[in-house]
């Protein structure tokens, strides 16, 4: 692993999100994964570490990763981020249309297998449709996070507006389970009693890692 990387996993709201800074240790730029709920907090945990968010990394346009109304009540997102630093929004190119409220200007819409340089630290993008048309992992390092597309013993469910379960199969199978067993995992959520995995440890507990063909998957999740 590089000794140059700065990265920091820390949960906030009272859905147990996850937000991340990954970046460079050297420059002291960053990236914040999924800025929400609680902005203030996001850049003074950046300040006391004395680094500088550039980017904004979206894994899905769900009001609880980039803020939004969500059953009734206002979540902060990278709206409000973006009123407070200066930062590029990266989110995957089919779901760059409902961040409302940014101009084109704001917005870097990525595609899979690309590569965004953070402080000289690249982070590479993974399209892992499924939860979301535009759901994406970042890797970097070894580490690879994950958003709702997997958790630690789960998966992001696929019963919502956009959720597809073909995608979603094929996303973790062809992609995620694809990565070298040692890849560090961190998931979206705070769901485990613990805060990361690896890809191996998965592969061997996780139910959803443990079907062989698309039709025993979508029976696991319901769909005959």
């Amino acid at each position: 692993m590089s000794d140059h990387l700065y990265f920091k996993q820390f949960e906030l709201g009272p859905m147990q999100n996850y937000v991340y800074l990954i970046g460079s240790s050297e420059t002291r730029k960053v990236a914040v994964v999924d800025a929400a709920w609680q902005i203030d907090t996001i850049l003074r945990v950046a300040a006391e570490d004395d680094v500088e968010i550039t980017h904004a990394l979206v894994t899905h346009t769900h009001p609880d990763h980039v803020g939004g109304r969500f059953s009734g009540i206002d979540i902060e997102g990278v709206i409000d981020l973006l009123n407070k630093c200066k930062a590029k929004v990266v989110v995957h190119k089919s779901e760059a249309e409902f961040l409302k409220g940014l101009s084109p200007s704001d917005l870097i819409k990525a595609e899979s297998g690309d590569k965004i340089d953070v402080g000289g630290m690249d982070i590479q993008l993974l399209h892992t449709p499924g939860h979301t048309p535009g759901s994406q992992c970042f890797l970097v390092d070894n580490r690879i996070v994950s958003g709702d597309t997997v958790f630690i013993g789960a998966c992001g469910r696929v019963d919502l507006p956009g959720g597809n379960p073909e995608d979603l199969y094929y996303s973790l199978t062809q992609k995620l389970m694809a990565l070298p067993d040692d890849t560090i995992l961190f998931p979206g959520h705070n769901y485990s009693d613990r805060p990361t995995s690896t890809i191996g440890e998965e592969k061997q507990s996780n139910p959803y890692f443990q079907f062989h063909s698309l039709k025993q998957f979508l029976a696991a999740m319901g769909y005959r």
